[in-house]
């Protein structure tokens, strides 16, 4: 699909007085083996060695499309130019997928392009995934000498009971030495821990949270593990996995050990050290615009009259194919004046500090007005504080989110939703 800048430019019905900041996400689709839990555009990676296939650890290293891939986003990027020409760029996230698959030397390659391409901003923020099944000493070092400044380390769990249990290809040791090495390597760099794992009790997450802590993040990620549709796990489900009363004290252990390491809570899922909050997921929180390049990779960028979201095509070889001739894109849509409201919110009231009433007003492009009866209803049940100007969830709206958001969904009824 191409499209027509022209067309996206026309007199609309919103009116947007400033765009908002941009982040560029790139996505790397391929990994050594899909999680069972995952729900996420990735692909177990194959090859073809005398006509038969066969998994990455049989393959030679050079076997990974990466040149042909970096070639594909390099053409996604200067067909995107158009919808976003002369816009900063302030941060690039690259996920996947196992992003750390890709070799340094494509990394630098990656972000050369994208900043001959785009104007980063001199402290653009770079982050790239990693697992720890994939690196080797000194791999971290390279990617910071890529250009990448912060690093993500997929641990998920430091139990090799549990790590077997939810189908990582780790194992507790590489995990430790993984953080080890990122921690030498990088000023800010992020864990990723996942809680209500099957057979988990608190005792065993106190153990993984001390591990954690230990190693002295400076940022933390922590992810209730969900059984999301079409995944294996959706189709069998695996035994043992805590009630909802249990994942409850779990994530009050969780908040109540980060604080005391000096970490914030500052979203649903996000724990950091002061000045090390994740700028890139904070623009997405507050409804900034993202361009997204790779294997069905989602964009959302505003104009001064419309909002749009893209999406490209999910599967890497015809997302490939489609980018080198300029139609990467396979589905895009305007966001409706209808849905705008609870697309914001849906965002904004995940940040515990909650995000200013005006914010609304510059990012949708739509009047207070539009919202007045569903603010008021969250006020009337204790879920929202309007505050000089502010709204934020209130405790009892953070533990009841999806019903706080449920009251900005379009045509709902603020006296019954929820």
């Amino acid at each position: 699909m191409k499209l027509d800048v022209a067309h996206l430019m026309r007199p609309g019905t919103l009116n947007l007085t400033a765009l908002p900041p941009l982040s560029v996400y790139v996505h790397l689709p391929w990994c050594l083996k899909k999680c069972p839990y995952c729900d996420f555009n990735s692909h177990e990676f194959r090859a073809l060695k005398s006509g038969a296939i066969y998994m990455q650890n049989e393959a030679p290293p050079t076997a990974l499309p990466e040149a042909a891939y970096l070639e594909a986003l390099c053409a996604d990027i200067e067909t995107s130019l158009p919808w976003v020409w002369g816009r900063p760029v302030h941060s690039v996230f690259i996920g996947g997928g196992t992003p750390s698959l890709f070799s340094p030397a494509g990394i630098t390659r990656l972000i050369s392009d994208l900043r001959a391409r785009l104007p980063l901003v001199p402290d653009c923020e770079i982050t790239l995934e990693a697992n720890p099944g994939t690196f080797e000493k000194d791999r971290f070092h390279a990617y910071k000498e890529a250009g990448v400044t912060r690093l993500s380390v997929g641990v998920q769990s430091f139990n090799d009971q549990h790590l077997q249990a939810i189908g990582r290809v780790h194992d507790s040791a590489q995990a430790i030495a993984a953080v080890q090495e990122a921690a030498l390597a990088f000023d800010t760099f992020n864990i990723d821990l996942m809680y209500a794992l099957p057979d988990q009790s608190t005792t065993d997450l106190q153990q993984d949270l001390s591990m954690a802590l230990s190693l002295q993040p400076s940022h933390v990620s922590i992810y209730h593990l969900t059984i999301e549709p079409n995944t294996l796990f959706a189709k069998h489900e695996p035994p043992g996995l805590p009630p909802d009363d249990l994942a409850y004290d779990m994530l009050d252990l969780i908040t109540s050990r980060t604080a005391q390491e000096g970490l914030q809570r500052y979203e649903v899922s996000a724990f950091a050290l002061e000045g090390h909050r994740c700028w890139h997921n904070t623009n997405y929180w507050q409804f900034g615009d993202y361009l997204g390049v790779g294997a069905g990779a989602h964009s959302k960028i505003s104009f001064a009259h419309r909002i749009c979201r893209m999406v490209r095509h999910r599967e890497p070889n015809v997302y490939m194919q489609k980018a080198m001739a300029g139609e990467a894109v396979a589905q895009s849509h305007e966001v409706s004046r209808a849905e705008l409201p609870f697309e914001f919110m849906l965002n904004a009231l995940r940040l515990k500090e909650g995000i200013p009433l005006t914010a609304f007003m510059e990012r949708t492009g739509m009047p207070l007005s539009t919202i007045e009866s569903s603010l008021q209803a969250g006020q009337q049940r204790g879920l929202l504080r309007v505050d000089h100007n502010r709204i934020q969830a209130t405790e009892k709206g953070f533990d009841f989110l999806s019903d706080l958001q449920a009251l900005f969904l379009p045509a709902s009824d603020p006296e019954r939703a929820g």
